[in-house]
């Protein structure tokens, strides 16, 4: 009874740290580059595109596809940043909990 007992006030306590990530991951912001730093985006731990710099020379007409290569790859840049740190900070809310391996909350 009493290990049912902790079980639930951990599970109350993970439940609390989930919501406060949660509100962190809304503000939290990852800069992703590509092409030595031509292109940039900032996107929120939640993928949701903030910003997009490009450096003008860049702008070279018949080489659209090459621009559009480095915003993909800025792109995915920052959102591997953001899954990175989400699955840290997650490690960290569900630290000495009996979760299965593998399993995601959210």
């Amino acid at each position: 009874m009493r290990d049912m007992m902790g079980l639930m006030k951990q599970a109350q306590d993970m439940q609390k740290k989930m919501a406060d990530m949660q509100a962190q991951l809304e503000t939290l912001e990852f800069e992703g580059s590509a092409g030595g730093g031509l292109v940039k985006v900032v996107m929120t731990a939640k993928n949701v595109l903030k910003s997009v710099k490009i450096d003008p020379s860049l702008m070279v007409q018949g080489e659209e596809e090459i621009l559009e290569d480095l915003v993909l790859s800025a792109s995915n840049d920052a959102r591997n940043k953001a899954e990175r740190s989400v699955q840290e900070r997650m490690a960290e809310v569900t630290r000495g909990l009996p979760i299965p391996p593998g399993m995601k909350l959210f």
